[in-house]
């Protein structure tokens, strides 16, 4: 049996990436606009409906920047965001100048906690400082509650930034995650659902938001015969030859979602009759998850023990990737100094999570390598898929 590494979320490709990059090369169109920067753009407006603007960007990251830049934050403002996530969805409130506002999670989606998020909103405001906006996370795939976070948004005022870098493909009510803020990010890394290399999309309820986001994107260049710059920009529109990986990908997302949630029922039947063991499933009928990562919580009080990092050891000793859970952003040392709002849940979540292998092209001979070492650790006889 091969004892290849078993990655955590490897690129997966569909097929028809080189026939939109051959296109890009073949026509010179090697620059960070094009027809597939176009075509991308449009495939994700028409998947994600709702009336989506979608601006292709260089990564997610910087479609959050960009809309913290459109929603108006500058230096001094303070910005609330999901404290367990990664630290993607918080670095652009520094790079703006604001303060990071972190809120604890809730247990039934692990994001954002509604009466956390309330509670700093108030105190904050009797603080003198109104949050400028709310950096909401679907936390590997799941939504977050959409109607509570949305509900009390609209009572401060206050516009959501959407943060669906783990969940293009899932949704909530029927309605695609990256379109329940009013600005939405997705991300393209790698290790997503679907992957351009790097890149990133910025989720607009408008084409003058689109427009403007991209006129940002390409160092704010005005109308002119020469290089003519009187608003501050960034070097973050997608490469014609990333977008071309990425329409590509988009014909096969829906497959690679099926195939991740496949994975998931694969460690619900695999963890069914250990006890300690929980497999992060969501709360209702009304979530609907592509489990980007599937992940279990670890109670060492029931397992005889074993917790979290006993059964990473076990993986690494086999050559398979896991990781913790994300480290709350409130336990970070570049965050840390900065205000918390909530109880423990984030940071008891990361104490008893492990992310597993997830991608959406893990074969039945890896499956079978991963259910062999949670059995042996477990001792269980039956190592059958």
């Amino acid at each position: 049996m091969s004892n290849s590494k078993i990655w955590l979320s490897s690129p997966h490709m569909g097929g028809n990436e080189q026939k939109f990059v051959q296109e890009a090369f073949d026509t010179n169109w090697v620059a960070p606009l094009g027809p597939n920067v176009n075509g991308l753009e449009r495939d994700l407006e028409d998947y994600l409906g709702n009336q989506a603007y979608v601006g292709a960007l260089s990564s997610g990251t910087a479609a959050i920047h960009l809309g913290l830049v459109l929603l108006g934050v500058k230096s001094g403002d303070e910005v609330i965001c999901q404290s367990m996530t990664f630290s993607a969805s918080a670095n652009p409130i520094l790079y703006q100048g604001a303060t990071p506002i972190f809120v604890d999670s809730e247990l039934d989606t692990w994001n954002l906690c509604p009466i956390a998020l309330e509670e700093a909103i108030k105190d904050r405001i009797t603080k003198g400082k109104k949050p400028k906006a709310i950096i909401a996370v679907h936390l590997y795939g799941v939504p977050y509650k959409v109607e509570a976070v949305r509900a009390i948004a609209d009572r401060y005022e206050i516009p959501i930034l959407e943060d669906s870098a783990e969940a293009l493909g899932s949704s909530y009510k029927g309605q695609k995650c990256g379109t329940f803020g009013d600005i939405g990010i997705l991300s393209f890394n790698g290790n997503k659902i679907i992957t351009t290399s790097g890149g990133g999309a910025i989720v607009t309820k408008t084409k003058e938001w689109k427009e403007k986001a991209v006129f940002f994107a390409t160092q704010s260049r005005d109308e002119a015969p020469h290089y003519q710059h009187s608003e501050i920009g960034y070097n973050y529109r997608m490469s014609n030859i990333c977008a071309g990986i990425g329409r590509g990908q988009m014909e096969v997302l829906e497959y690679h979602v099926a195939l991740r949630r496949a994975m998931h029922d694969f460690y619900v039947e695999v963890f069914k009759d250990i006890k300690g063991i929980q497999v992060f499933t969501v709360p209702n009928a009304d979530y609907f998850s592509n489990y980007w990562l599937s992940t279990i919580t670890v109670d060492s009080k029931i397992t005889n023990g074993i917790d979290r990092e006993t059964i990473r050891l076990a993986f690494e000793a086999a050559n398979i990737e896991c990781r913790p859970l994300w480290k709350p952003m409130h336990l970070q040392l570049i965050f840390e100094k900065h205000p918390y709002y909530g109880a423990n849940v984030a940071a008891t979540l990361f104490e008893k999570g492990l992310c597993l292998p997830s991608g959406s092209n893990l074969t039945d001979n890896e499956r079978f390598r991963i259910k062999t070492v949670v059995n042996r650790l477990f001792n269980h006889l039956d190592s059958a898929l």
